[in-house]
């Protein structure tokens, strides 16, 4: 977070979330939540200590964080514990998943919230 990149991660693909209605606020906790659960839950604490958990940016946060998985490190604990090789299509699926369990969470969010 302190070094720039995810500010210039978020940069680059403001105008697309923008076009969608998307908090800048909660893209982070979006891209994090694949990786890293702790993460994403310390994330999710800092835009609750920032906005409020009853704020939309807050609302978001909270109903993405219920709607996605921590895709990657299930992907390699399961996939390692039965000795998976290959697992390209998994990992391309898992992160459809996670982009779709974002965009349905703010479309809930702005249908029932906003």
């Amino acid at each position: 977070q302190h070094s720039g990149a995810l500010d210039r991660l978020i940069d680059l693909v403001s105008p697309l979330t923008n076009f969608l209605g998307f908090p800048r606020e909660v893209l982070p906790l979006a891209l994090m939540r694949p990786i890293s659960g702790s993460g994403s839950l310390a994330l999710l604490s800092q835009t609750f200590a920032t906005f409020g958990p009853d704020s939309l940016v807050g609302r978001v946060a909270a109903t993405v964080m219920g709607s996605t998985e921590t895709s990657l490190y299930v992907l390699t604990v399961y996939a390692g514990s039965v000795g998976l090789k290959r697992t390209r299509h998994t990992l391309a699926t898992s992160l459809i998943s996670d982009v779709a369990g974002v965009l349905a969470a703010l479309y809930i969010v702005l249908h029932y919230f906003a």
